[in-house]
């Protein structure tokens, strides 16, 4: 019985650090979200992320009703691309 359940809790370490590691390197995502009544009405929420290198990547971001592209760095966060209106702005936030 404790081997069967050794080889039960290896099992799921060993995916459990799989997913881990498919996630640092922006393979697999886990998008796990509440139901809006448990969540509440949120102002901002993340739609996507895409890592680009170790140190820069792109987040989509819903404020309210616009929708914006912001590029991640480690000089700082720029806005790339307000897509509610269409236009880029490529300004320094």
């Amino acid at each position: 019985m404790a081997e069967q359940l050794l080889a039960v809790l290896l099992v799921l370490a060993l995916l459990a650090g799989t997913l881990w590691l498919l996630r640092r390197r922006g393979v697999a995502t886990l998008n796990v979200s509440l139901p809006k009544r448990l969540s509440g009405n949120k102002e901002m929420q993340i739609l996507e992320r895409m890592p680009l290198t170790a140190h820069h990547s792109l987040h989509l971001v819903r404020v309210r009703d616009q929708t914006i592209l912001i590029g991640v760095s480690p000089s700082g966060c720029n806005r790339l691309l307000n897509l509610s209106e269409g236009v880029g702005d490529h300004e320094t936030t």
